[in-house]
């Protein structure tokens, strides 16, 4: 991957933490711009794209999850790595549940940072180069999901869905009817064998149910196998 060409936009109001990124993520190659409040550094994400956000919470003029939520709203697709000094559970749920990729918490190593940006870069760009072979508009019922735009629209209604949500919707959808195991959507979807992990499967299909289904208690796309699996109906 060509770093020099990926271009990331951090927000956030610390200038040391802002200094540092900056060094640590020019030294990996990248192009880097800083905002220091949540007004400013949604206007640039208006203004230009972005191959990747990093995003504080607690920003001046505007929170990081609002910003997180009117980027779910634009016509593009772009990474979102939350850090914050937030650490509870329900405050990183709740950033994944308004479109983040990924949540980190302050204190952090720079260097997972840069290994989490990486994997997300990564993955962002096979998904677009398979898109490329695949890019035909997937229609389920009310569903219609667009692997080009990366764009999910529920009965008129985009919804804002992480990466690996979209990845998983979209998998199943191109597989529907078929029965899936825990570990081969581990496999499928995040691309690596992730032994001992399952219940990330079980989370993100929750999250998922919760974004698209009507009744996520009764679900009608994404339907559970007992003990085997999951599979996907159509509608």
């Amino acid at each position: 991957m060509d770093q020099s060409a990926k271009k990331i936009l951090v927000i956030e109001d610390d200038p040391d933490i802002g200094s540092l990124l900056e060094i640590n993520l020019r030294e990996e190659g990248y192009q880097v711009e800083i905002a220091t409040d949540g007004i400013s550094g949604l206007q640039r994400l208006k203004a230009g794209r972005y191959d990747l956000l990093v995003l504080d919470l607690m920003l001046p003029g505007m929170e990081g999850l609002e910003i997180c939520r009117e980027m779910r709203r634009m016509d593009y697709y772009q990474p979102i790595i939350i850090i914050s000094s937030k650490a509870t559970e329900t405050q990183r749920i709740l950033g994944l549940e308004l479109g983040a990729d990924d949540y980190l918490t302050k204190p952090f190593s720079v260097p997972e940072l840069i290994a989490r940006i990486r994997a997300l870069l990564r993955r962002a760009q096979a998904m677009r180069q398979q898109a490329q072979g695949k890019s035909a508009v997937v229609n389920c019922g009310d569903l219609s999901i667009d692997p080009v735009t990366h764009q999910v629209n529920l009965a008129g209604t985009l919804m804002a869905l992480t990466l690996k949500e979209f990845d998983m919707l979209l998998f199943f959808a191109r597989h529907p009817g078929q029965v899936f195991t825990r570990i081969e959507l581990l496999n499928n979807i995040w691309g690596y064998n992730h032994d001992g992990y399952e219940h990330t499967v079980n989370s993100h299909i929750n999250r998922l149910r919760a974004k698209i289904e009507r009744d996520p208690a009764n679900p009608s796309y994404i339907q559970t196998v007992w003990g085997v699996g999951y599979k996907f109906v159509a509608g």
